[in-house]
């Protein structure tokens, strides 16, 4: 949660910039199509409790996360590529490469104190703004302290470096050291500046639920530039990776691109899928099946959800009986209930021929 703040001191102070605090705007910091080639998955928290929503008064967040996390599918996808660029005009500040990408699980927490956010670039913007872009790959960073920025200027390539678990982009934007969410309104400057007690984020004032900006997406008023406002419409929930294994999956495997090509041999020990999903909510019901050729349902699993999850790695399959498998075309189907409303659908074929 302190990742963010740990980079910025140990990177040291920003100095004077060129742009000025009041037309301050941001375009994207990612050159990806936010929905479909990567997601957001966290938020500012904007509750300054025990608890967390963000600024759509949503669950897309944790405790005390200070920025945005734009995130890709999977490893195979942060392999491929997807670069990271200023949001803004102005000065590096400062930067840092080196760290391995390895998530945290694999690599462990007492390897990585005091540099959290792996590697990162933070720009000064001028007027007391500066942003922050934490856990880029190592070896991607392309500018160095001092050397001037324009916005859409590439930084560097989104990576899994340090305090993270799936490969993304932090974004971080702050005024005179103090944290602002990007997508909320600009309007009360006193009390977008003000920090909750000890926890150096965004005070009460601020929260969605003070200020009414429960919507669909970033409303005017905000720091994002109107033209990337409809590519950051607010999703509540999303299928982030999804695909079919012939063992029980781990999430490892998973995010490192292991089952994708997965191939169905009729001696194969099962037949399951499995999909990530973002942003459940209390009272969602998640339903997984897995279909043979003639339709028959081979696996089926309904779940309902007493509490909301940033993030659900979970699968459905059956075991091979003694007669192997038959050919033909295998189905796996997810689907997320929301009251009456079906709020996440996909499905996927794997063909045994």
């Amino acid at each position: 949660m302190r990742a963010l703040v740990a980079l910025a001191f140990a990177l040291g102070t920003a100095g004077a910039g060129a742009a000025g605090g009041d037309a301050f705007r941001l375009g994207l910091p990612v050159r990806c199509a936010v929905g479909t080639e990567c997601f957001i998955q966290n938020y500012v928290d904007r509750d300054p409790g025990p608890g967390w929503r963000d600024y759509a008064c949503g669950a897309l967040s944790y405790d005390g996360h200070l920025g945005t996390d734009f995130r890709v599918a999977n490893l195979a996808a942060m392999r491929r590529g997807v670069e990271v660029v200023a949001a803004a005009a102005g000065t590096v500040a400062a930067v840092r490469d080196g760290e391995p990408d390895l998530s945290v699980a694999e690599r462990g927490r007492e390897t990585i104190l005091g540099r959290e956010a792996g590697n990162g670039v933070r720009i000064d913007h001028g007027g007391g703004w500066e942003t922050q872009y934490s856990h880029l790959l190592r070896g991607s960073v392309r500018v160095r302290p001092g050397q001037r920025v324009r916005a859409g200027e590439v930084l560097g390539m989104i990576g899994i470096s340090g305090n993270t678990e799936f490969p993304h982009l932090d974004f971080v934007v702050r005024r005179s050291g103090r944290v602002y969410d990007p997508f909320a309104p600009q309007a009360d400057e006193a009390a977008q500046a003000a920090q909750a007690a000890g926890a150096g984020r965004p005070a009460a004032g601020t929260s969605a639920s003070a200020s009414a900006q429960c919507a669909d997406g970033p409303s005017q008023g905000t720091l994002w530039h109107d033209g990337v406002r409809e590519q950051l419409r607010y999703r509540t929930s999303a299928v982030l990776i999804a695909g079919f294994s012939t063992e029980a999956p781990e999430r490892g495997k998973a995010q490192r691109g292991d089952y994708d090509g997965a191939q169905l041999a009729r001696d194969a020990p099962a037949v399951v899928f499995w999909v990530e999903t973002a942003g459940i909510r209390k009272g969602d019901v998640e339903t997984l099946e897995v279909r043979a050729p003639d339709g028959a349902a081979l696996a089926r699993r309904v779940l309902p959800f007493d509490g909301d999850l940033a993030v659900r790695f979970s699968f459905v399959g059956r075991r091979r009986g003694a007669e192997g498998w038959p050919e033909g075309v295998y189905r796996g189907r997810y689907r997320l209930a929301r009251g009456e409303a079906v709020v996440l659908e996909r499905e996927l074929d794997l063909v045994l021929r």
